[in-house]
């Protein structure tokens, strides 16, 4: 095989497009392969055949001759197949597939490269091309274990370890940003590439469709536009409303006018002045007409323009979804694969393809499906002499289902597999420490299954190549958290095992419920609130010196929102009690708020990455009145809350007053050393100060905006978040800038003394202090006694 300046025949433009079309195809023929390999007909070959072929003509243009000759020998392999002169096994189809793997790796990589790394691979391409074409004289294959592509699911792990910030910049670097038009394949609609969104150009007079790439930046910013236009649009309500109250005043005032002309008639008012009430009286008719007719126009103007905003922005988040399809091209390839590997006979189906998907959601859906097919096949679905034995069918069911369901997106995975040994979890719980015996023996079997997802928590008897490492379903878990949704598992021993995803079906709109805090308004995403309750403060329960509200025979600890967000509490005090139950995995808290306003749809604004991470906050929007309102984030307040339990400074509700006299100031010291944080703590202690510890400069800052403090006295190295950055971002806070600050240190160097007063700390001791009196003198110096 020769490769002779091949960079010299395929400019990168070019290569570019056939990046493109390999893309396409080579989604076409991993799929279809693997039904093939099910359900051999010559309706279900033809396609794969003409999707080599145009593999083959793409890569002929630019030069590729070792493409064009994999793709040559697969298509006369699924000819010769279609005709019904070969019938594919399953070594054909590993064949087919390792061809195609080659197509798949070329879409991947630096199109520069593409040339220099056919090269590479040119023995290993001889040998695939050779053991293709011996398919068709009937004579042994040879061995493929070189093969010049990893295997889908090798690729599918590689893909995991890709944030979505690195895979725009690999998309942006491999593909310049500008738009080209493609024309997709038959049997091939949709997006061609993750990263980059397709969008539909004008319709042709034929059935084909054309697309043109934009990159997903430009759609976040146009998604953005089209929020705020509809934001505007229903902005202009109040003004209707204000028109007709002018027009009621107008009203008002002409009858009074009128009253005052009738009465000036019969009294000795000069001619003149009678003739000019008259036309101010006309004159005030016109107006009045006029503003008549400028009300019907602008009412009409104002729901036109709402209703196209409205399309507007219906339309650009119909270019956000895509169909479920486009996110798990590789997934039946996979299944085929490991259950092939493993000895097991497995029929996957999914249903629900063409069900439509938020771009943002379809991309974060692939590692967490990853994770619970493998363990579905492995640890579910049984061999076949398991499922004989137990006089089940050989072939084990394997489904994955997409729908629409009450405005959000339903994903189901099911299996008809062994399910899930319940018993052995409880064994599991009771081991890993996480309940005692007692506790797991009453814990219920939902309860349980919990468990599945913490970090860490296996049940496999052995650690494989594809799982028991204890990793997986704490990432299912992750992912559904972030998005808004939740997710349940439903088992049955002996017949099988359903996990339920159920999340937004877009995050640029969020269904929440508004409430008020301080006479601000706040929105709660619904998908994290479990209750709603309006009740009074006699409703309240005090145990062990917390507050806790009875809801179905469950005992919810309360919380007051203000203090939680620190804010202070409003002077308007509303009749009865308003309680939102939120919750996370382990912990669930009645967050109490002032009022609830209401459900409200809201586009999603997300905050400036200048801001940085914002306690308990997610993001932004807009109101119809053009206010704003802050999306809470639920998991972060349930942190928040436990970090107030922690430090015992919950107050009760009812009791917001913050008290200011006749208590000790407070010290927040922090440094990952337990034995140095206990050296300080009992020093300052003694000398009659409350202090509170922090385990690193993370749990430190998280400890501060929850808590008022008087001083911070901190170590340097700690993880996380070191000494420095914690004493930054201190000062670069206009609430806490104020706030005196010590260094306590090991390193007593002048570079590091100067770099730690830079930073704006006000002392810098050594820990030889804890000998001396430096350090009580220090406290002493900048907050005086305790």
């Amino acid at each position: 095989m020769t490769m002779q300046n091949q960079t010299d025949m395929a400019d990168l433009s070019m290569l570019d497009l056939f990046r493109i079309e390999a893309e396409n195809y080579t989604k076409i023929l991993e799929a279809g392969l693997v039904e093939v390999e099910q359900n051999q007909t010559p309706e279900k070959i033809e396609p794969l055949m003409r999707a080599a072929h145009s593999i083959k003509g793409a890569a002929r243009i630019v030069g590729l001759d070792a493409v064009v000759g994999i793709a040559h020998a697969m298509e006369d392999v699924l000819s010769a197949a279609q005709h019904g002169k070969l019938e594919l096994t399953s070594d054909h189809i590993d064949m087919l597939l390792n061809g195609n793997d080659l197509f798949l790796h070329l879409t991947t990589i630096d199109i520069a490269a593409i040339p220099e790394w056919l090269e590479g691979q040119s023995e290993a391409i001889d040998t695939l091309s050779g053991s293709l074409r011996k398919i068709l004289t009937g004579e042994p294959a040879a061995a493929t274990e070189k093969k010049p592509a990893p295997k889908a699911p090798e690729i599918q792990e590689q893909k995991e370890t890709l944030t979505a910030e690195s895979d725009i910049q690999e998309k942006k670097e491999i593909m310049p940003e500008r738009p080209v038009t493609t024309v997709p394949a038959p049997e091939a609609a949709g997006p061609l590439v993750n990263q980059d969104v397709a969008l539909k150009a004008r319709p042709e007079e034929k059935d084909e469709e054309s697309f043109v790439r934009v990159a997903s930046e430009s759609l976040n910013r146009l998604m953005g536009f089209a929020g705020e236009c509809l934001v505007q649009a229903r902005s202009t309500k109040p003004f209707s409303t204000s028109l007709l109250k002018m027009k009621d005043w107008h009203l008002e005032l002409g009858s009074a006018l009128e009253k005052i002309f009738e009465f000036s008639k019969n009294k000795s008012v000069p001619k003149e002045v009678q003739e000019k009430f008259g036309e101010s009286l006309n004159q005030l008719d016109r107006i009045r007409n006029l503003l008549v007719t400028q009300i019907v126009d602008f009412e009409l103007f104002s729901r036109n323009l709402e209703h196209l905003a409205d399309r507007l922005y219906g339309e650009v988040v119909a270019i956000r979804m895509r169909p479920f399809s486009d996110g798990l091209p590789g997934f039946p390839r996979m299944v085929r694969d490991l259950a092939k590997n493993m000895g097991k006979k497995i029929a996957f189906r999914i249903i629900g393809e063409s069900t439509k998907v938020d771009r943002d959601i379809l991309e974060k859906l692939e590692a967490p499906l990853t994770h619970l097919l493998r363990n579905a096949i492995d640890h579910g679905l049984e061999t076949p002499e398991e499922r004989v034995a137990a006089n089940k069918p050989v072939e084990g069911t394997l489904i994955l289902e997409a729908r629409h369901s009450s405005g959000t997106l339903n994903i189901r995975l099911t299996e008809d597999g062994r399910g899930i040994d319940v018993e052995r979890i409880r064994h599991k719980v009771v081991e890993k420490g996480h309940a005692s015996k007692e506790m797991a023996t009453n814990l219920t079997d939902g309860e349980l299954l919990d468990f599945l997802f913490l970090p860490g928590f296996s049940t496999a008897k052995k650690v494989t190549e594809v799982s028991g490492r204890g990793v997986g379903l704490d990432v299912v878990l992750s992912m559904v958290q972030k998005v808004g949704g939740s997710v349940r598992v439903e088992t049955k021993p002996g017949s099988g095992t359903s996990f339920h995803l159920q999340l937004p079906l877009t995050l640029s709109v969020l269904r929440a419920l508004l409430v008020d805090i301080s006479g601000e308004p706040y929105a709660i995403p619904l998908s994290r609130i479990d209750h709603i309750v309006q009740s009074d403060q006699s409703s309240l329960k005090i145990l062990e010196d917390k507050q806790f509200y009875t809801f179905e025979n469950d005992h919810i600890g309360i919380v007051d929102a203000h203090q939680v967000l620190r804010v202070p509490a409003s002077d308007e005090r509303y009749p009865g009690l308003y309680i939102a139950v939120i919750s996370d995995r382990l912990n669930q808290y009645g967050l109490v708020v002032d009022k609830f306003l209401g459900e409200r749809e809201l586009v999603v604004i997300p905050l400036d990455a200048r801001l940085g991470t914002i306690p308990n906050i997610s993001a932004g929007a807009i109101l119809e009145d053009g206010s704003p309102v802050l999306i809470l984030d639920v998991d972060d307040l349930v942190r928040s809350i436990d970090n107030l339990l922690t430090n015992s400074r919950l107050h009760k509700v009812g009791d917001r007053e913050e008290p200011t006299e006749g208590f000790k100031k407070r010290i927040l010291v922090v440094d990952d050393s337990l034995t140095v944080r206990e050296v300080e703590r009992r020093l300052l202690e003694n000398s009659g100060y409350e202090v509170t510890v922090a385990v690193d400069g993370m749990d430190g800052w998280n400890t501060l905006v929850l808590n008022r403090f008087d001083l911070v006295i901190s170590d340097i190295d700690m993880p996380r978040m070191n000494g420095i950055e914690l004493i930054k971002k201190i000062k670069g806070d206009p609430s806490l800038k104020g706030l005196p600050i010590i260094i306590v240190s090991y390193k007593d160097r002048e570079e590091d003394r100067m770099m730690g007063l830079e930073a704006g700390a006000d002392y810098y001791l050594t820990k030889s202090s804890f000998h001396d009196k430096s350090l009580n003198n220090a406290v002493r110096d900048l907050i005086g006694e305790a």
